[in-house]
């Protein structure tokens, strides 16, 4: 963007176009002679001055992301918005059961057939969703095991989306080995995923001659990884390219391959299509031990349920661990065919007595009219509405809204501890109160180690302690849509040799500026006794550093990761040492998300290598349909008021209606959108569920009852679809993972917020 029509106070933005010496994208070259370094080094310096807003794109806004490059709405059909009947999701009218795939209901219900999977994957972040899916390429029967309320729920939830290009990875090493390859996979799989990938490029900026020296080892270092297009930008170019960088930034290294995404929807996207290919799926299962016997694995596994929905469930007198599915349509097939067969036995059995001649007239008699009362009351069961269809017809969800309890935003009855996010984080079992409803043992062929920071727990249930994981925690504070016009690029710091890539400006694919992470070693008390406030200062202080513009007033939210850092150093991608046929995929830190999609060719070659027999799923689709819809500029055919007002019944007859209602005021999120999600191939079961799929609860308001109520409509959405009444639907937790104190933030801890940004 041109800015020469603006001020000439602010002189880095009146620069003229760069000079021809500047190598071009492909070029080997540096800029490491003094000379260079001078004319960069005595660049006049920037005015403390705000840039313009850029209107940048916003993914969803008019247009949509899609296999890395922007595409405007008009030329979304055919492109992000597919044919739907050329995707691998079928089209269907019913959710899933509770905890579990559709998929999975006869394998879990059935009692007189054994079931044997040929591979067990445990952990359904970005690396077990991305190896699942991969697998379903075969004609195989894999098992993919979470022990959190969802997939995507720890350290893939808790990242920043980066798509790394690999020039700061350690030549030689596992990570410089996926890093570039998976990044280059990207753009195909956002063609076929539609998950949502935005090529923006990363900048790692040098503000003095030393840092100017990083640089050119880091672009020495990515020639040796095979990062292609790397670069060395001068000042003049560089605030062409981002007008509200740190005015003493001198130049950066540009890597225009970077990219990013919403690190859960990627997972879930993966996940979904997996499940579409015949991968089963099981949510709230954390495994307890494994055994091998003979040439097979026994995977123990505990089944967990919140105690808030436990509770609910034997108020009604049900019970809850899916024995009696609450809106399972599969299980009602199960019990009634269960019904049909034990009666037919009875009947056949009634009528041979009564046609038997060498048996008393009277018996026989008795034996016709129990009989007939059997075949009576097998109609009667077998033919009646089942209170386990999925859809409840027509539906006031006003009614539903009103018995909704309201959201939780202060408090610290939802706190979660570093324990809880080695498991799913606010997912976990203890975050929500979890209690044990069931246990389960699978047997399998094979088992992939995914489980993240509890990988090595994993391991040491086969005896294997050859790694051990000290977890790293990053802490992000997230800012309104509003902010995010400031970056383009994701903007690095010069790389710390102990912290790694260090704490980032970032702008999302939806237009949130995002700042962080930390990076706490647990197993150091000062970082992992930090106080709030200190972490808050420190990723505010650490950013305007980056980016010295940014409002630390539009903070919205907060959350933190847990990263599975290894005792290794490097990734482990590898037969165990116990047992050829487990395999770890464990210790994957940054960049894991970049390599995620290489890592998993990694893995189905080393199964091959087990003696797995991959024979090709010729049934297997790559394609899946987004769930999000683009929307028109301001918001135009979309509808907003009071619930009641524009609500469906929830019928397919009022489609049209859903797709106008707007269940999000802040993000524009419909309700065909949340129904779309519901009856997809994953268990939803949340708001939660849902926050992550639309985005439903995450604007500036962060689903403040008083401004929209959307945490409550859209419960009432979900109790709707699974046909349950809507106590039995989770809600967000609160405080979860955040630094903030209150999920709707008050003017003190704004202006809180504000000092710590100026290291007051």
């Amino acid at each position: 963007t041109s800015h020469h029509h603006l001020s000439p106070r602010c002189s880095c933005w009146n620069l003229q176009p760069p000079p021809t010496s500047i190598p071009p994208p492909h070029h080997p070259s540096t800029i490491g002679t003094q000379r260079k370094k001078n004319k960069l080094i005595t660049m006049p310096p920037n005015v403390y001055e705000a840039p313009p807003d850029r209107k940048l794109p916003q993914h969803g806004v008019k247009g949509a992301f899609y296999a890395g490059h922007w595409v405007d709405l008009e030329d979304c059909a055919g492109t992000f918005q597919p044919d739907s009947s050329k995707c691998s999701q079928c089209p269907t009218r019913s959710t899933c059961p509770r905890s579990q795939s559709r998929n999975a209901v006869a394998s879990t219900s059935s009692k007189d057939e054994e079931v044997i999977y040929d591979i067990v994957i445990i952990g359904a972040g970005c690396i077990g969703s991305a190896i699942a899916r991969e697998l379903s390429r075969y004609s195989l029967k894999t098992l993919l095991l979470e022990s959190a309320d969802d997939v995507s729920q720890g350290a893939t939830k808790g990242n920043s989306g980066i798509v790394h290009a690999g020039y700061d990875d350690k030549p030689g090493s596992l990570h410089a080995k996926f890093c570039w390859p998976g990044n280059q996979m990207f753009p195909q799989l956002d063609r076929e995923l539609r998950f949502g990938y935005q090529l923006n490029g990363s900048l790692v900026l040098a503000t003095n001659e030393a840092e100017l020296k990083i640089l050119d080892e880091l672009m020495e270092r990515g020639r040796k990884n095979g990062v292609e297009r790397l670069r060395i930008v001068p000042k003049e170019e560089l605030f062409k390219m981002e007008p509200a960088l740190n005015p003493n930034a001198i130049a950066a290294l540009h890597a225009p391959d970077a990219g990013n995404v919403i690190p859960y929807e990627f997972a879930i996207a993966l996940a979904e299509n997996a499940v579409d290919n015949g991968v089963e799926l099981r949510i709230r299962r954390e495994v307890t031990d494994i055994t091998k016997k003979g040439e097979l694995f026994e995977v123990d596994v505990r089944h967990w349920e919140p105690n808030a929905y436990v509770d609910a469930r034997e108020k009604i007198g049900k019970s809850a661990d899916g024995s009696e599915p609450a809106g399972g349509s599969s299980g009602s097939m199960i019990y009634k065919s269960g019904i049909a067969v034990s009666s037919l036995s009875v009947m056949v059995k009634g009528i041979m007595m009564a046609l038997d001649e060498n048996i008393n007239n009277d018996i026989r008699l008795q034996s016709a009219i129990a009989t007939a009362f059997v075949f009576v009351v097998t109609a009667i069961l077998l033919f009646k509405p089942s209170s386990g269809t999925k859809k409840q017809g027509p539906t006031d969800l006003k009614k539903l809204v009103d018995q909704c309890s309201p959201p939780v935003g202060s408090g610290e009855d939802s706190k979660v501890d570093v324990k809880d996010m080695l498991t799913g984080g606010s997912g976990s079992w203890n975050a929500v109160k979890g209690v044990t409803v069931g246990r389960e043992s699978v047997k399998c062929r094979y088992v992939i180690n995914c489980a993240g920071s509890s990988s090595d727990v994993i391991a040491r249930m086969i005896g294997d302690d050859s790694f051990q994981i000290k977890p790293r925690l990053g802490d992000y504070l997230l800012l309104n849509r509003s902010q995010g016009h400031l970056m383009s690029h994701t903007i690095f710091p010069c790389p710390d040799p102990i912290l790694g890539k260090g704490v980032l400006v970032q702008t999302t694919l939806w237009g949130n500026l995002i700042l962080g992470p930390t990076a706490r070693d647990m197993y150091k008390p000062e970082a992992r006794d930090m106080s709030q406030a200190s972490i808050q200062e420190y990723i505010l202080s650490k950013c305007k550093n980056l980016c010295p513009y940014f409002d630390p007033k539009e903070i919205i939210h907060g959350f933190c990761g847990a990263r599975a850092k290894s005792t290794r150093g490097d990734w482990i991608i590898e037969p165990s040492v116990k047992d050829g046929s487990f395999i770890h995929v464990a210790g994957i830190d940054s960049p894991g998300l970049a390599g995620s999609p290489a890592i998993a060719l990694e893995v189905v070659k080393l199964l091959q290598e087990a003696g797995l027999k991959t024979s090709p799923n010729k049934s297997f689709n790559p394609n899946r349909a987004p769930i999000i819809t683009p929307k028109a500029k301001g918001g135009r055919g979309l509808k907003m008021g009071p619930v009641g007002k524009n609500d469906s019944n929830g019928t397919d007859a009022e489609e049209a209606k859903m797709a106008s209602n707007v269940i999000c005021k802040c993000e524009k999120v419909t309700e065909l959108e949340v129904v779309r999600a519901m009856r997809r191939s994953l268990p939803i079961d949340s708001s939660q569920g849902i926050r992550k799929r639309t985005r439903g609860g995450m604007g500036h308001c962060q689903g403040d009852p008083e401004n929209y109520n959307c945490e409550c409509r859209i419960k009432a959405i979900i109790a709707r679809e699974n046909n349950v009444p809507v106590n039995e639907v989770g809600s967000r937790p609160w405080p979860a993972t955040t630094t903030l104190s209150e999920r709707w933030i008050s003017d003190s801890e704004k202006k809180d917020l504000e000092k710590r940004a100026a290291g007051n």
